[in-house]
């Protein structure tokens, strides 16, 4: 009589085989191909190129960052210090404009007064200092020119007068004309006629004399 294998080896032999069938065809037709040795070195070597470059990028993300945090806080000084400027500026006018308003009137009016004049001759140069002033109902700043008529002697002795190169000027308010100019050679100074004009050869909106000391 032939011996039989039991029935509960048959079907688990049966069970294996199966599964073990089953498995490679859901490999072979469902499943990513499987990588060779090859295959997977060159895929560990991308991955950690990858994550290499992540970290690049976040440590300049986090320089990026502090940089930002650092412009952020200049930014906010420098906000700060033209606040105060600003302030100080807004302070310096109010002052300037009260001792304006301090000087004696222009004794012709005008247009534009002449609140005040400062001349003095250094090395054949004369330096002028000049307050200009207008309505403070003025709305917006007016344009024009300033000459200065300088009266005096020559270098040969008489009496004579040397016309100086016009200075534009913007006047609001109120307005501080400074600068210098070059007289001839030899040439004394006595006496400054100051003329505000609308325009070179325009129309008078202020005059002066005032001397030279």
């Amino acid at each position: 009589m032939r011996l039989r294998p039991p029935r509960w080896l048959v079907l688990l032999v049966l069970g294996i085989a199966v599964g073990a069938a089953g498995v490679i065809v859901v490999q072979e037709r469902y499943l990513p191909p499987r990588l060779s040795a090859d295959e997977s070195s060159k895929l560990r070597s991308a991955f950690d190129q990858a994550d290499a470059e992540r970290l690049r990028l976040k440590e300049e993300l986090a320089e990026t960052a502090k940089r930002l945090e650092t412009t952020l806080a200049d930014m906010k000084v420098q906000k700060d210090e033209l606040t105060a400027s600003r302030t100080v500026a807004e302070r310096l006018r109010d002052d300037v404009a009260s001792v304006i308003a301090s000087l004696p009137p222009d004794p012709r009016g005008g247009v534009v007064e002449i609140r005040s004049g400062r001349f003095a001759l250094t090395g054949g140069i004369l330096a002028y200092d000049v307050v200009l002033s207008r309505d403070r109902g003025a709305s917006k700043p007016m344009t024009g020119v300033m000459q200065f008529i300088i009266a005096g002697e020559s270098a040969r002795g008489p009496e004579s007068t040397v016309t100086l190169k016009s200075i534009d000027v913007s006047i609001g308010s109120h307005e501080i004309v400074r600068g210098s100019q070059a007289l001839p050679e030899g040439f004394r100074p006595r006496q400054v006629t100051i003329q505000v004009l609308d325009r070179a050869a325009g129309r008078a909106l202020g005059m002066r004399v005032m001397l030279v000391k």
